[in-house]
């Protein structure tokens, strides 16, 4: 089977039968499958804990550290699974190897504890990664359990793009990254010649920045999906924190952008209001040829789903969590 569907613990349905998501969130599963252009018959389906928890909280698996399965993190905070139900681990394990699947999808915190030895599924929802846990290198998507839907009727559209998703995923083993030219750290010339050589001649330019209260650290330009630049300002290194350190240097960077910013040329913003206004606050810089949003398109085809760059990336792109690879904070775009 090409998909596996892995769930957290047998409910009162489940317990009665035997078998994962029957009942009533196994008819809310089988929809949104439907939806996704999934066949159910045609997955694996199964859970962490092939048992009903004591009063169906998942916490009862749970006690202290000194009782926690080694070399898992805590399930919920201050409580691990318990070495008692290691067992049922290692059942896991042996189910994922002997279905061989394409892809395992982990609907639900506790899945993706188990597979990935992570929690945040807000934050890791439809992002791909290799298992770590319990059966390691296997492909991993994960999204919301459809208990957690039942609860937060607003997560079901979310969870039908993440087995969107899901489907084009599971047509391949392996993981498959956008492969992209990135330039940083450049030096004045390379911005003339990243102009000359891409932007004065392509057909759309998309554009973003990054803030610091009410400084641009950033800037960055992308003429194609598979190439792009970005300005630095902001440098811990430098003197005074500046990445262009003379200031003759500084404002021939700022009239380039500005050059680039007033060409005719179709740009794309992600909140390209709160861009395009910050650009001129900080640098008095206006910008002409601002065509398209993404964030506004994406809420044109998805007005009762998040609108963040990082959540678009999930849905739309092959990207891996590069929110949570990052050393250093940043602002949220917020125009206070």
């Amino acid at each position: 089977m090409k998909m596996m569907l892995i769930g957290e613990a047998w409910g009162e349905h489940e317990a009665k039968q035997k078998a994962a998501f029957v009942g009533p969130t196994g008819y809310l599963l089988n929809s949104m499958l439907t939806e996704a252009g999934i066949d159910r018959d045609k997955c694996y389906l199964t859970n962490v804990f092939n048992f009903r928890p004591h009063m169906n909280k998942i916490e009862h698996v749970c006690g202290g550290k000194e009782e926690g399965i080694q070399g898992y993190p805590p399930l919920m905070p201050g409580k691990y699974v318990s070495k008692t139900f290691k067992s049922e681990l290692i059942r896991l394990g042996a189910e994922v190897q002997q279905v061989r699947p394409n892809l395992v999808v982990c609907l639900g915190n506790v899945a993706m504890w188990a597979l990935l030895g992570k929690t945040r599924i807000g934050a890791l929802r439809g992002i791909v990664q290799m298992s770590t846990h319990t059966k390691a290198g296997f492909k991993v998507l994960s999204t919301y359990h459809p208990a957690a839907i039942f609860r937060q009727w607003g997560l079901r559209p979310v969870t039908v793009m993440d087995l969107m998703k899901a489907r084009r995923e599971s047509q391949y083993p392996d993981i498959r990254r956008p492969k992209r030219e990135i330039w940083i750290q450049p030096t004045l010339e390379d911005l003339y010649e990243f102009d000359k050589r891409y932007l004065q001649s392509c057909e759309r330019i998309s554009v973003d920045i990054e803030t610091y209260g009410k400084v641009i650290t950033c800037i960055g330009f992308a003429p194609t999906p598979h190439i792009a630049l970005v300005i630095p300002f902001f440098d811990p290194r430098g003197a005074g924190r500046n990445y262009w350190n003379d200031a003759d240097t500084y404002h021939e960077v700022i009239n380039l952008i500005r050059d680039i910013l007033s060409r005719p040329t179709p740009k794309t913003f992600q909140n390209g209001l709160y861009d395009i206004t910050f650009i001129y606050r900080a640098w008095g810089i206006k910008t002409y040829g601002a065509e398209d949003d993404t964030m506004l398109l994406h809420h044109a085809l998805q007005p009762e789903s998040l609108k963040s760059l990082e959540f678009l990336g999930s849905v739309y792109s092959d990207e891996g969590p590069w929110k949570q690879m990052r050393k250093h904070k940043t602002t949220i775009k917020r125009d206070d």
